[in-house]
């Protein structure tokens, strides 16, 4: 039995399993806290530590689905591809808006953090949030923050702006598929780009588009305000 648990066709079989599930729970409840991001990872946490698995073991047995990940990012730029007329005429605005919101992004959680009386490096921990975690983690590591944190951020941000990000696009009544798309990108990175993509393909492939702008301006622009926010 402990081998069976140990073995990697379970690791998978239950990661697959539970976001399956946890996915199937949302659709029924539409409850913005069983997102079945959330939801299965805390029962993936809960579950291999009752079974005293390390998360390296973990990691190591279910490496296919990182490898997945990609693969699917290669399908966004297909997407994307399949979607570049929509693109024409709206590259500087698209670029300004992404810049905007990045920097807007950075300073806000700054002010915000630090008028809580948060410590720097949980502030540097904060800075790279709307971004994917992969390029939000060594943000942080360069900026002296804590990469265990900023990656439970970026999740719990990712969630945030799936759920509350399409009601706030309707309530002011945003129609256009490009705001749309650049919005979710943006803000809310993977999660927010899945949940575009159930909106439409266009705001699909501009969300997947806005992950990467998005990441590239954050990685320059937090050192820059950090720079600049030392004199003020």
């Amino acid at each position: 039995m402990i081998n069976l648990i140990h073995s990697q066709l379970f690791l998978l079989t239950f990661t697959i399993g539970t976001y399956v599930v946890a996915v199937w729970l949302y659709r029924r409840t539409k409850l913005m806290l069983l997102h079945p991001l959330l939801t299965s990872l805390l029962v993936i946490i809960v579950g291999i530590k009752s079974a005293g698995i390390p998360y390296p073991e973990y990691a190591g047995a279910t490496k296919i689905i990182d490898f997945l990940l990609g693969v699917s990012v290669v399908a966004l730029g297909y997407l994307l591809y399949e979607q570049m007329i929509h693109m024409k005429g709206n590259i500087t605005a698209m670029l300004t808006s992404v810049l905007v919101g990045s920097v807007v992004g950075i300073v806000s959680v700054i002010l915000i953090a630090r008028a809580l009386g948060a410590d720097p490096r949980v502030v540097s921990s904060l800075e790279p949030k709307s971004i994917t975690t992969a390029i939000a983690v060594t943000v942080c590591q360069h900026s002296g923050g804590i990469p265990a944190l900023t990656a439970i951020v970026v999740i719990v941000v990712g969630i945030f702006g799936a759920v509350v990000g399409p009601v706030i696009l309707r309530i002011l009544r945003i129609e256009s598929k490009l705001a749309k798309g650049l919005a979710l990108g943006a803000a809310a990175h993977a999660v927010g780009t899945a949940r575009a993509m159930e909106l439409g393909a266009v705001e699909g492939a501009i969300s997947g588009l806005a992950i990467g702008l998005m990441g590239v301006m954050t990685a320059i622009m937090v050192p820059v305000i950090e720079v600049i926010m030392k004199y003020l």
